[in-house]
Order: C-alpha cells, then structure tokens, then sequence
C-alpha cells in the first residue's frame, strides 16, 4: 500500500535543525523529474513548482528537519555534553544510541546517572536533559580528532515493520516527507488547476523558520501544512486527550497552538473526504505549533490555510510509530485536495 523502502530510506537520513544537508540532497535528487522546477532557496527550503492552468499558487509545507542535538562540551575524559534541537522526551534518551556527524560519523550512546547510586528522591523523578552525556568510547584525544562543538547529533534507528504500523526515528516529519514526494510523483502526468509549491522545509522544530522564510517569497493564496500530530491512544488515556487515534485515518487540522485553521479549508477537507471515501478524523491539538503557520500568516497577503496530520504515536521520543493507513489516506487526501482546489466556492459565507 505505501512504499515502506523508500520511507525507511527518508527515515535514516540525518538532519538536526540547521543540518538539513542529507535529507535536501536526497529530496532535490528524487523529485526534480516530478515537476517543472526544483530550487533552493537562501535558507535551505525545497521548492518543486508544478504548474497548473491558472497562476494561482498552492503551497504545501512539509519540514525535513528531524529533533536532534548539537555539541556544546568535550570534557576531560571524553564525554560530550550537548543542547537539544527541538523538544525531546527526556525520559526516552537513557541508553540509547545516536550520531555525531563530525568530520565522520561517530557512534555514541546517551548516559546518566546509574540508578544504582542515586538517591531515593532522585529514582523518581525525571532526569533533566542538562544531566545526560554523550559516550562514544574514546578518549578526548580521540574525540577531538573527529568531533568539534557545533557538530549536530542525530538519533539511531532504522525503520521496521510492526502488523500494520512503521516504526522509526524522526517519523517526525519524515513521513510527511515521503507523502508530499508520493503525491507530487502521482501528480506528475496529470493538469492541476494552479500552481502547486511543494516546500521541503527547514528548521521547523525550533520555531517553523524554514515555512516562514518560505512563505514570504512565495506569497501563496492556498497552505496546506503537513505533519504529524499526537496519537495518544494508549492505556491509561482519557477519550478527551487522545487527539487522534493510530488506524482512523488521517487527520483534518482545526487547530493547534499556533494556528486556527480556516473553517474553508477544514470544510472543503472534511466534505472532499467524505465524497472520495476516505477515512478521516478531526484534529484539535491544544499545544504545539506546525508550519501551518507560517503558510497562513507570512505570505504578503496571506493565505486560505489548513493542515492534513498524520497520527503518530510516542512523539518526540526516540522513537515513533504511525499506522500505514493512515499515510496511504493522507496521500489520498491531499492528492484529491490539490486536484479540486478550483471547484469550491472560497467565498466567506
């Protein structure tokens, strides 16, 4: 049903917020045989242009940057001490492996505090990320010979199958990723009725900078943010906190902490998916904030703007998991959506 080699493929390459170096280069050489035009722009943002019939201008957000780290310390003995990239579980992080992409990749494994000699009040609380380490089994001599401050640190995982879901690091937005490549490849062959901006983004986990920049040379009259959204269908959860839940399809945005999403778009999605059969449930996320955004509000007039989400479980934590339905209806979704656009009535009623 989706193409779990090439998600997996998307899913192992690295790039922390700022380092976004491996993932563009693999989005710019996947996709340029997909569309009339392939940039990048000053920030890093890749822009595939398919023209349409008319000049209207459609753009889809989806960010290739991944939760990480950066080098900050190289102490005596080696260790390396570092700050986050983004918002990290840290409950997550003890004993788990990760990439210094230094002059090579290192591997290293995150450390703290043996629970052995902790404190009684110490074994129940969460440990702060400021104490974690970084071992990589070298000396600082050896360290220092292929790591220097400033390096970006990526998580280490590859995907796997699990029943019917995928299971991976940096799902977080890598999926969303994989669906605007698949959607922009099934749309190749076919007329679309405006001009579609697929944009590869940077720096969304630390503040949607790559959409913003975007959205201003872009101007677009239509956004539609893609990303993944809380699952949190677990035992123990309440129906009120869920959001989403894995296997009900994918998501229509009517808010989240950064952005009311136009009721337009939500109906149009809403009313689309039900005509086209496709399974679909209502996102309201209390925090937390994607590039829909910046779509909606940094464009010079800003734009008639929406989110397609695709549930995910175990966010920001080492690693993630989403249903292959759910992908496979969010490509359905928003392929049809970019399909339709000119048919709806946008007027405020």
């Amino acid at each position: 049903m989706i193409n779990t080699a090439l998600l997996g493929e998307i899913c192992a390459l690295s790039g922390a917020p700022g380092y976004e170096q491996s993932i563009r280069a693999f989005v710019l050489d996947y996709v340029k045989d997909f569309v009339d035009e392939c940039r990048v722009d000053a920030m890093g943002n890749v822009i595939a242009i398919k023209k349409g019939r008319e000049a209207k201008r459609v753009a889809i957000a989806a960010h290739m940057d991944e939760i990480g780290f950066i080098v900050t310390h190289i102490d005596d003995d080696g260790f390396i001490r570092f700050h986050p990239l983004g918002g990290f579980d840290p409950k997550t992080l003890t004993s788990q492996r990760v990439i210094i992409h230094g002059k090579e990749d290192v591997i290293g494994v995150m450390g703290c505090k043996p629970i052995h000699i902790m404190k009684a009040e110490e074994r129940t609380k969460v440990v702060p990320i400021t104490d974690y380490f970084i071992d990589t089994g070298r000396s600082k001599e050896e360290v220092e010979k292929l790591i220097s401050l400033g390096n970006p640190i990526t998580r280490e995982r590859t995907l796997i199958e699990m029943g019917d879901c995928v299971n991976s690091k940096s799902l977080d937005n890598r999926v969303s990723v994989f669906i605007l490549i698949e959607v922009l490849r099934q749309l190749k062959d076919q007329e679309v009725p405006y001009d579609i901006y697929g944009v590869f983004t940077v720096q969304e986990e630390i503040g949607i900078r790559g959409a913003i920049a975007a959205s201003r040379h872009i101007n677009p009259d239509f956004g539609f943010g893609l990303d993944v959204t809380i699952a949190y269908d677990l035992p123990g959860a309440q129906s009120h906190e869920m959001v989403t839940k894995l296997g009900k399809g994918t998501a229509i945005k009517v808010m989240d902490g950064a952005t009311v999403c136009d009721y337009r778009m939500v109906n149009y999605l809403k009313e689309l998916a039900t005509k086209k059969e496709i399974p679909y449930q209502m996102e309201l996320l209390p925090a937390g904030g994607t590039d829909t955004a910046g779509l909606q509000r940094y464009g010079k007039n800003g734009s008639i703007a929406g989110a397609i989400s695709i549930p995910l479980r175990y966010l920001h934590q080492t690693i993630e998991m989403a249903h292959k339905n759910d992908i496979h209806q969010s490509i359905e979704l928003l392929r049809e959506a970019l399909l339709h656009l000119d048919q709806y009535d946008w007027s405020f009623r």
